[in-house]
């Protein structure tokens, strides 16, 4: 008797229902309740935390000096600055759980930073960031993120459950990183890109972050216009008059993509070699580091009689101004900031707290609009691809770092398209090229220090399995295999065996029973 074939479309079929009665389950709907209420407390938590950190910063480099009687910051006030930040960090990083937060060498990623592990990097990121240690703040902002998440989670009695405590990490994480990013859309692109994840796995994780990052970003918005605080989040109000991008454009744009690729490889090559240099006499080496950061950003003030703080800072500001002001800037200062900024940048992020992300983008769109002099290169289609060359550079996410061009540019985006996507492709592919492979890479780096937030498996946040918010191997944040808030060997908050966003034979997220 012969078997008849089963039809072409039966197994879409059967996933495609498997999916449904995941989406419908009680588990799955009590998970994705719980991630918009969280979205709320995460969101105030976030724009306190950017408010704080951009009212210290204000005072730190332009209250005080005012005070002190300039105009603007000297250019030795970096020195002392820089040195203090070493010192308050070297006790935080030796001493209290956690270190500080991950390394921003590491990119975004690591297991998800716990409750116990979050006051030493908020700690971190608040008194060092302000003092202008080069980092931006999306690191500790998603350790914001997570840290509340699996706090919230211990507390309503659910911590024994790693497969939901791993999905509300993530959400929690994406949630953080959304409110300084313009909105969730960007966030959630990072994350279908850098998870790695598809059909059902991919539907599972990206709804709970996309609500908790939509509910947080109308309370970070909200509260924004209430109290009038400045958050320092990345956004573009104006960049020069849009034209569309010509031969000449794409002739020198992609050699500007690679040179920028090449640049944020090497920078991040210094930081890998900083970490193994601080590994002995950590405390005692990361004052020397800080206080070289404040050196480099002292070379730059001298060297062009500019404000230190333009290189000591993250970035954000002064790529609105750059954007805003393209011509107020000579080439030659252009050239000091991309030197003298991405050395100090490199140091930081194999000895520093913070995130690498921001300061990046400035260093490629610097370099791409240190490049518009060139014949037939315009300064819009420069800043558009400087922005996108970087991104993808030092995220190894090519797709978002576009979609984060776009997002940047605004109206003239339509007509510099093109060029952001082959500005990506080329700025990823060259990086690819020119980093070394590292035999053993740590936790939280693909392999030789890959993508941002990526494991060796390649999602963010991922450990040795792979997916999204696991640790290696078991952590308390994933299952024993690595998927996703993932039990041993499945996808997404999946028990043995079982399917998406189920426990065995529990409901959806959830390892008990029904």
């Amino acid at each position: 008797m012969t078997t008849q074939p089963a039809p072409a479309n039966a197994v879409p079929g059967r996933a495609e229902q498997s999916l449904r009665r995941i989406l419908l389950s009680p588990g799955y709907l009590r998970l994705l309740l719980l991630c918009v209420l969280l979205g709320v407390p995460i969101a105030l938590a976030c724009f306190f935390f950017v408010g704080l950190q951009h009212e210290l910063q204000h005072w730190v480099w332009s209250a005080l000096p005012e005070a002190a009687g300039y105009d603007a910051p000297p250019w030795w006030w970096p020195l002392p600055a820089l040195a203090l930040a070493g010192l308050v960090l070297a006790p935080i990083v030796t001493r209290m759980p956690g270190g500080g937060g991950h390394l921003p060498v590491n990119g975004l990623g690591g297991a998800p930073v716990g409750p116990r592990a979050l006051p030493g990097a908020v700690l971190a990121a608040l008194a060092t960031l302000p003092l202008g240690v080069v980092l931006g703040p999306e690191a500790p902002l998603m350790a914001v993120g997570s840290g509340l998440a699996l706090l919230a989670v211990r507390r309503a009695g659910a911590g024994g459950d790693p497969r939901a405590g791993a999905i509300l990490a993530t959400a929690g994480s994406t949630a953080a990183i959304s409110t300084i990013l313009g909105g969730p859309v960007a966030a959630a692109v990072l994350l279908i890109e850098g998870a790695g994840l598809g059909g059902a796995q991919l539907v599972v994780l990206l709804l709970p972050c996309l609500l908790a990052s939509a509910t947080g970003a109308l309370v970070f918005t909200g509260f924004g216009r209430w109290t009038g605080l400045e958050i320092g989040a990345l956004a573009l109000r104006d960049v020069p008059p849009g034209a569309n991008p010509d031969a000449g454009d794409f002739l020198w744009g992609i050699p500007t993509a690679a040179l920028i690729a090449v640049l944020v490889t090497l920078a991040r090559e210094l930081g890998r070699r900083t970490v193994s240099w601080t590994r002995e006499h950590t405390a005692v080496r990361t004052v020397a580091c800080a206080t070289a950061v404040g050196v480099c950003v002292t070379a730059y003030a001298l060297i062009t009689g500019r404000s230190p703080a333009e290189a000591a800072l993250s970035g954000q500001a002064v790529l609105a101004q750059l954007a805003a002001h393209p011509h107020a800037w000579s080439v030659g200062a252009l050239v000091a900031l991309v030197a003298c900024k991405g050395l100090a940048w490199g140091i930081a992020l194999g000895s520093l707290r913070g995130g690498p992300i921001f300061p990046a983008v400035l260093l490629g769109t610097a370099t791409a609009m240190a490049c518009s002099g060139l014949p037939g290169f315009g300064t819009t289609p420069a800043l558009a691809l400087g922005i996108s060359a970087a991104a993808a550079a030092v995220t190894g996410l090519p797709l978002a770092s576009a979609v984060l061009a776009v997002l940047l540019v605004g109206g003239d985006a339509h007509d510099q398209m093109p060029l952001i996507v082959t500005g990506s492709v080329v700025a990823f592919v060259v990086a690819q090229v020119v980093r070394r492979e590292e035999p053993g890479a740590a936790p939280g780096t693909g392999a030789g220090g890959g993508p941002v937030g990526t494991g060796a498996g390649g999602g963010p946040a991922a450990g040795a399995g792979g997916g999204p918010a696991t640790g290696t191997g078991g952590s308390p944040e994933a299952g024993a295999g690595g998927s996703p808030a993932t039990g041993a060997g499945g996808g997404p908050a999946t028990g043995a065996g079982g399917s998406p966003a189920a426990g065995a034979g529990g409901d959806p997220a959830t390892g008990a029973g029904r």
